[in-house]
This record gives C-alpha cells, sequence and structure tokens, in this order.
C-alpha cells in the first residue's frame, strides 16, 4: 500500500517525513514543510516523485548559501507514495502522536527488506562562462557483498559516505584542517577515489539482492521486491 520498505532506522524515517526541512531561497536559509515541494523525475524510462524530507541538506546550506539563489534536498520515492504519506502524517495526526506510537506503527506495517537500490541525482544550474548551464549527475547504488556479508544500499552508502570523509580527514597531516573540515569539501572525484568511497561508483546491478536475498548463499531466494531509496539534491547559484 505505501509502496515502500523499510531499510534503514523506524525513527529516522519518522523524522525524515515529521521534521522542519532546512532549504535555501533567495540565498537566505529557510525551514520549509516536509512531504511538500512535489514533482517528477523520470531516470532511465522509470518515474519517480520527490519532495521535501528534514534532515539531509546537512552543511550545504550555510557552506554555499550565500552563493545560490535556491538549495534544495529531497528524497524520491515511487509515485503514490507521498500522498499517502501525507495521508497518515497530516491528515490522520500521526505526526502529533508520540515518537514511540509512531515507530511502533512503521515497525508493524512496514515490512523489512536488503533488495533496495539508492539513486543519487543532483541538478545544478548557473552561470559558467558568462553562458547559463546546467548540469546533472545521476547515480544508482546496489546492494553489495563486503568482507563475506550481503548489505543494503541504504547501508553501503551511509557507511561509505561517512568512512570515506574521515579517512581522507585523518590522512591530512595538519590538525587544524582536520577540526575544520566539512564533508562538502570534499569533491566526487575525490570521494570515489577513496578506499571507502569506491562503493559508490557506479556499476552494481539488482541481480545480486535477488540472487542472494536475506538468506545468504546456497538457500532459496526471497520473492524479489525493488524498493528505492533515492536522494536528491538541487542547487541553482545567483546570476
Amino acid at each position: 500500500m505505501l509502496k515502500y520498505s523499510l531499510t534503514w532506522s523506524t525513527e529516522g524515517l519518522i523524522n525524515e517525513y515529521g521534521n522542519p526541512c532546512q532549504s535555501v531561497v533567495d540565498g537566505k536559509i529557510v525551514d520549509a514543510a516536509p512531504l511538500e515541494g512535489l514533482e517528477e523525475i523520470e531516470i532511465d524510462g522509470t518515474l519517480y516523485e520527490a519532495f521535501n524530507t528534514s534532515g539531509g541538506l546537512g552543511s550545504l546550506a550555510e557552506t554555499y548559501g550565500k552563493q545560490c539563489e535556491q538549495i534544495n534536498y529531497k528524497t524520491m520515492r515511487y509515485p503514490g507514495h507521498c500522498a499517502q504519506m501525507r495521508l497518515l502524517m497530516n491528515d490522520l495526526k500521526l505526526n502529533s502522536r508520540s515518537r514511540h506510537a509512531r515507530s511502533a506503527c512503521s515497525r508493524h506495517a512496514v515490512p523489512q527488506t536488503l533488495q533496495d537500490v539508492v539513486i543519487v541525482y543532483a541538478a545544478v544550474a548557473g552561470k559558467q562562462d558568462g553562458e547559463l548551464r546546467e548540469e546533472n549527475y545521476v547515480n544508482k547504488i546496489y546492494p553489495q557483498v563486503i568482507a563475506g556479508r550481503l548489505w543494503s544500499a541504504i547501508q553501503v552508502t551511509t557507511a561509505a559516505g561517512i568512512t570515506a570523509v574521515v579517512d581522507l580527514v585523518l590522512d591530512e597531516p595538519r590538525a587544524s584542517t582536520r577540526a575544520s573540515s566539512r564533508r562538502s569539501s570534499s569533491t566526487c572525484p575525490t570521494i570515489l577515489d577513496n578506499r571507502f568511497g569506491q562503493y559508490y561508483a557506479p556499476g552494481g546491478t539488482k541481480d545480486l539482492s535477488s540472487r542472494r536475498g536475506r538468506q545468504g548463499p546456497g538457500r532459496p531466494p526471497a520473492p524479489a521486491r525493488r524498493q528505492a531509496q533515492p536522494r536528491r539534491q538541487t542547487a541553482r547559484r545567483k546570476k
């Protein structure tokens, strides 16, 4: 019904849908409402929807807010999910209930899976060499076997991003630089070349999770159920 399977913390999911969403509008940092700003995105022939969720912008607003007209962070799901979550969170007042009650409802109603896919989609528009240009980055990350264990796409991308930045910071000889480093100061090629960041590199497929499922090698796989856990960040530079 919800067109969603749980792949990470129930509490984190509830916070993402219920807390204010930081964004940049006309060069100023503002709070936007979660589950708003709905739009459609088509990638490789598959249609997704994207809408405001909390917590994803990180330090980008503080770091680049004065240089950009707009910066926003949206979560991507399969079409129809946002309307159903609006019904639960807003119309049925699930967002006004206690954290424990909201988490309990999610745990009992939303199945868990390791067969997910994370889609990273970033779109930037602005002036370059005196011309208005737009550039996009799209990448799909699927479950991977690391150290003999199957990890979901959201587990891989969460861990790879954090450990890659920590690894790069610790490799910096100047302690003062380490203390003030931010994730947004690292370039995409630098992250992907890192021993941990390489797990973000394109090239995986959904076949691995459908073969192994949760049971591991040598056992019948669980029925394949593809789940989108994409993230989207967009920025528009000031002219």
